[in-house]
């Protein structure tokens, strides 16, 4: 699983053309859903939305986060029945984006590819920290400044533990749990930084593409943890992509019981620095 495009758009043209398999011109979204959450962790002083589109392609489910109040439902049930091929040229990119998650995902499962990690049962916030733990372990062992791209307090709180430091960056703006600014420009604060750790969101917002660029043209270490595409990236581990946690929907902030992340991590022996 190793994609060599340059962008999301071109490879979801070459997934259509069947760069991922010829049942794409067959394949159709048998159900299409809005999820549209608030959470506030107990404990934590800070609340947040999510709002997910998520396609279903035979026994796969594909998603894409999106700002509140931009999708409506008719666009989502125009979805259903479509085939993935046109929706992979649909002209909303969340779309494109989720078809083209849940496509992937049933072609290339999880499980066949990346290393499974069990989430024990917990509440939201036990859940939350849990993940973290593993996100942040994809990271190279030895770096000083991190950039993190889509603030999640329980990875800024491991990254504490680890006496990493970091910038914290999200289009939002605003301020972290403990007061810290919160940058909006991720591609101005790149260069100050050792590694990247994005969040899936980056494919939906359009700042995948210059950032998976400047992974390349660098050599910055790029690591990722995905919902949103959690099937697509693992296409661009070792093109410009160092290592992903991808967790497929029901995401651990929809079900308190045993859950499962995959974690995709650069291969022993090559230099992350």
């Amino acid at each position: 699983m190793r994609g060599t495009s340059l962008s999301l758009d071109r490879f979801a043209a070459e997934v259509a053309d069947g760069l991922a398999g010829d049942e794409v011109g067959e394949a159709e979204v048998s159900v299409g859903f809005l999820t549209q959450q608030g959470a506030r962790h107990a404990g934590r002083g800070r609340s947040y939305r999510n709002h997910v589109l998520s396609l279903r392609v035979e026994d796969a489910v594909g998603s894409c986060a999106v700002e509140p109040g931009l999708l409506t439902d008719e666009l989502v049930v125009d979805c259903v029945g479509s085939p993935v091929r046109a929706l992979l040229r649909h002209p909303e990119p969340a779309v494109r984006i989720a078809a083209l998650d849940a496509y992937l995902m049933w072609r290339h499962p999880h499980h066949e590819h990346g290393e499974e990690v069990r989430l024990r049962r917990g509440s939201s916030l036990n859940k939350s920290v849990q993940r973290a733990q593993q996100v942040v372990d994809l990271l190279p062992t030895h770096v000083g400044r991190v950039l993190v791209i889509g603030v999640v307090n329980s990875l800024l709180e491991r990254l504490r533990h680890r006496g990493v430091n970091y910038v914290a960056c999200d289009l939002k703006g605003g301020t972290t749990e403990w007061g810290e600014p919160i940058a909006r420009d991720a591609m101005s604060e790149v260069d100050g930084c050792d590694a990247v750790l994005a969040s899936g969101m980056v494919a939906g917002n359009g700042t995948f593409d210059p950032l998976l660029g400047r992974a390349r043209d660098t050599g910055i270490p790029l690591v990722l943890f995905a919902q949103t595409a959690s099937g697509i990236l693992p296409w661009f581990l070792g093109s410009g992509v160092t290592a992903i946690s991808a967790e497929p929907y029901p995401f651990f902030w929809l079900d308190g019981g045993p859950s499962s992340i995959y974690r995709y991590p650069q291969k022993p022996g090559k230099d992350l620095r």
